[in-house]
């Protein structure tokens, strides 16, 4: 699969709270975007004969956008925030460098931890011991956070369209083939309405008007490595049911197929019951719905498991659009 742009999302963010009109900020930008480049280039080869390839431009990424924004953020608060990050990298660093000098079994142990710390400190705000910074006092461009949102998930959502394209192209041409391929390819454009047909709308409205506007873009941001995560799962899961449309189930395609759309629409749910406490029971269900599918799975053609969840999800759509309409009504009136 097409890796994604970790570099990019860092750069993306982070120049949000920086402003990206300043020069400084563009060259970090550029900086990072080159040093992500080469990391993600390494990525397939990061277990075998180049870690270090793949490492130091990674380090070099968490590194230099902290000790740079710790330096030059244009508010002091945001300067004591990217030390408080900085203070988190400085954990971490080290578990990726002791990971890249391991074999490649102790590597994964090395990375995992260190990959946990990193995402702990987002999901948490990296508090420090007696310094916990309340998101209030942190005065960012939200309008510009929730687009950067929008543009990651496109990407990501690109990314797999990318990868299932690639896996129908190696497939011979025949009719079970094609429907699988679509079938997918239909699973895709119900993730991505779940989230563009209001689910935007709502995200860019609560920003708009709830007094604490970084606490859900922090969410939001957070929800975007799972939600990566899901589509990645799928893409996998749609290589295997595309190989082998009419072959016999398994535990790895239902895992994989169905586990990917769960973790996706999880996550949404996650955030809408974390920020307006509304429009996250449907996802819920369909969750419900995916996990007895997958387990279903188990035994069922790969061709039966797609048109499976192609169901699940155009009801999740249709019932989202009600969904989101009457939330955003309730937003606009306030009652």
């Amino acid at each position: 699969m097409a890796n994604p742009p970790f570099g990019s999302m860092i750069s993306r963010f982070d120049a949000t709270f920086l402003d990206v009109e300043l020069p400084r900020t563009r060259r970090l930008v550029l900086a990072v975007m080159g040093l992500g480049l080469f990391m993600n280039a390494q990525i397939p080869h990061a277990f075998a004969d180049r870690p270090w390839a793949f490492v130091v431009p990674l380090v070099s990424i968490l590194l230099l956008t902290d000790v740079v924004a710790a330096v030059s953020a244009p508010t002091p608060v945001l300067r004591h925030h990217y030390r408080r990050v900085t203070a988190w990298a400085v954990v971490s660093v080290p578990l990726w460098l002791t990971g890249a000098a391991m074999d490649h079994g102790p590597r994964l142990a090395w990375w995992a931890a260190a990959a946990a710390v990193d995402m702990a400190g987002v999901w948490l705000a990296h508090p420090l011991p007696r310094d916990v910074l309340s998101s209030r006092d942190l005065v960012f461009d939200a309008e510009h956070m929730v687009e950067r949102i929008r543009l990651f998930i496109i990407i990501q959502l690109g990314e797999t369209v990318l990868t299932i394209g690639a896996a129908i192209s190696a497939a011979p041409v025949d009719v079970a083939t094609v429907t699988v391929g679509l079938g997918v390819f239909v699973a895709l454009v119900c993730l991505c309405a779940s989230y563009f047909r209001g689910g935007e709308d709502i995200l860019a409205r609560h920003v708009a008007t709830t007094a604490d506007s970084l606490l859900p873009v922090r969410h939001a941001v957070s929800g975007q490595y799972p939600t990566l995560a899901g589509l990645v799962a799928l893409a996998v899961g749609a290589e295997l049911a595309i190989g082998h449309p009419t072959g016999p189930g398994s535990a790895a395609l239902g895992l994989l197929l169905f586990g990917g759309p769960i973790l996706y629409v999880i996550t949404q749910a996650w955030w809408y019951y974390t920020s307006t406490r509304q429009a996250w029971g449907a996802r819920l269900l369909a969750c419900l719905a995916c996990a007895a599918a997958g387990v279903a799975a188990f035994r069922l053609p790969p061709l039966v498991s797609v048109l499976v969840l192609d169901t699940v999800l155009l009801v999740l759509v249709a019932t989202l659009k009600r969904v989101h309409h009457r939330v955003l009504t309730t937003m606009t009136t306030g009652t």
